[in-house]
């Protein structure tokens, strides 16, 4: 079970005042990692649970939807914490409206945090793990909807069939620097993102019913494959998309 200690371990989530997000990051805190938590929404329950393990919990109040202050973020995780091995890049955003009436504006700022901060916060982060000299994990939080096209969601849609590819992409790249990019795709998980869904009795019953696990995922089903990718257990796993979904794609 060593292979899966993080103890020692400083990982940097995004997102994380409230579902998957926070819910990672208790999974990592629990396996013994201190958190550095990024977000532009304060996190005060994540750090209170993260603090009550015994691990250290810093937060930086970022926007996420500019990429000028990236490298800054890094910056100010190692100030703290005195380095970085893990990032979660877990924070993003859906726009829901009809293909036919889809704007620019939904259109952009989708991409722009779910794929764009991805990649520059993983660029970010990866030259300060080429300078720690000890590798580190990218572990970016694909969807479903990286295999499939979705209902009213296009640009959520692109974004994350753009981070299956990013990670592939960075991870054929980064590996010669010891540096493992995997992902996780959550099915339906009962989260704010998809709280229109599952209010929609007519939407939640045809989900459940397509759900061989019969219900919708919670944050705590990510805390054992973010432990795994996070920990030297994983160190030959690079470049997968790992679904995280009671069974959805199987069916």
């Amino acid at each position: 079970m060593k292979q899966f200690d993080l103890t020692g371990k400083v990982a940097m989530v995004t997102g994380c005042n409230t579902g998957l997000g926070q819910g990672m990051a208790l999974g990592l805190a629990k396996a013994g990692a201190d958190i550095v938590g990024v977000g532009h929404i304060p996190a005060p329950e994540t750090q209170q649970q993260v603090e009550a393990l015994g691990r250290k919990f810093h937060y930086i109040t970022a926007n996420l939807m500019a990429q000028e202050g990236l490298g800054q973020l890094v910056a100010e995780a190692v100030e703290v914490m005195g380095q970085v091995d893990i990032l979660v890049n877990n924070a993003g955003i859906i726009r829901r409206e009809d293909i036919l009436k889809f704007s620019e504006k939904d259109w952009d700022e989708v991409i722009n945090i779910n794929q764009k901060t991805v990649f520059f916060l993983s660029q970010a982060v990866a030259k300060q793990f080429v300078k720690q000299g000890n590798g580190g994990k990218i572990i970016n939080i694909a969807s479903m909807l990286s295999y499939q096209g979705g209902i009213r969601v296009p640009s959520y849609t692109a974004s994350k069939s753009a981070v299956m590819g990013l990670t592939r992409a960075l991870a054929t790249e980064l590996a010669e620097h010891k540096i493992n990019v995997n992902a996780i795709a959550p099915g339906y998980m009962a989260t704010d993102n998809t709280a229109q869904l599952r209010a929609d009795q007519a939407r939640n019953a045809a989900i459940l019913e397509r759900i061989p696990a019969n219900r919708w995922g919670l944050p705590s089903d990510l805390e054992g494959p973010v432990v795994f990718l996070a920990s030297s257990a994983s160190d030959y796993v690079n470049g997968y998309t790992l679904a995280v979904d009671g069974g959805w794609l199987a069916r």
